[in-house]
C-alpha cells in the first residue's frame, strides 16, 4: 500500500466510525466486547476511560495512536497478512499501528486462543 490520498482519509477517519465494526465482526464469531478491549488495551495502553474517551469525542486514528499511552513493546510480534498485505512490511508507521489492530481484531473475530493474540 503506497502513502498518499487514501493513507490521509483512513489517518483522519474517526476511531469511533470502525469501533462498531469491530465489535460486530467479533460478536457475530461469539466474542465479547470485553476481549475486544483487551486486545485494544494490550496494543496501545489505553485504560477502559481512556478508550471511552477516544470514542466520545470521535479521535481520528492519526491522535489515537499518537496519544496512545503505550504501544506494546511485542507489537513486532504480530505478523501475518491483513487486506492483502504483510503487516510486518507496511513501511508508513501509522498505517503499520492501523493494521496492526485489524490483525489482532481479525484473529480474535478468527477464534485464536487470547495468549496467542497476545503473543504470550
Amino acid at each position: 500500500m503506497k502513502p498518499g490520498a487514501n493513507y490521509d482519509r483512513i489517518f483522519k477517519m474517526a476511531f469511533a466510525s470502525v469501533y462498531p465494526h469491530y465489535v460486530t465482526k467479533v460478536e457475530k464469531k461469539g466474542r465479547t466486547k470485553e476481549e475486544l478491549h483487551t486486545v485494544i488495551h494490550w496494543l496501545t495502553g489505553y485504560t477502559e476511560k481512556g478508550l471511552a474517551t477516544v470514542l466520545e469525542k470521535k479521535t481520528d486514528f492519526e491522535t489515537f495512536f499518537a496519544k496512545a499511552p503505550k504501544l506494546n513493546p511485542n507489537v513486532g510480534l504480530i505478523t501475518g497478512v491483513i487486506c492483502g498485505y504483510r503487516v510486518e512490511d507496511i513501511e508508513d508507521p501509522l498505517m503499520q499501528k492501523i493494521r496492526y489492530l485489524d490483525k489482532l481484531v481479525d484473529e480474535l473475530a478468527k477464534g485464536k486462543k487470547m495468549e496467542s493474540i497476545l503473543r504470550k
